[in-house]
């Protein structure tokens, strides 16, 4: 069975703001998503630009990611 439901935190402890339907004991897996952007504090299009200003390449190397085919196919070495 899957529920989705919000819930608060108080003192540590997340309570629903919904009856889940549930019995005491009841082990369940819990998915925390945080609406205020995680811990990076970040939203979605300020991660995505940094990610976009990492460089392709690692400069000074003999391998990048252009030479995925020919490692792939045995036309070069892998360093």
């Amino acid at each position: 069975m899957t529920t989705r439901c919000i819930a608060i935190v108080e003192n540590g402890v997340l309570r629903p703001k919904m009856p889940l339907g549930l019995k005491d004991g009841t082990e369940v897996e819990v998915l925390i998503h945080s609406p205020d952007g995680g811990a990076t504090g970040q939203d979605a299009a300020t991660t995505l630009a940094a990610i976009a200003a990492l460089p392709m390449e690692t400069g000074g190397k003999e391998f990048a990611g252009r030479d995925h085919d020919q490692i792939l196919y045995g036309s070069k070495d892998c360093p």
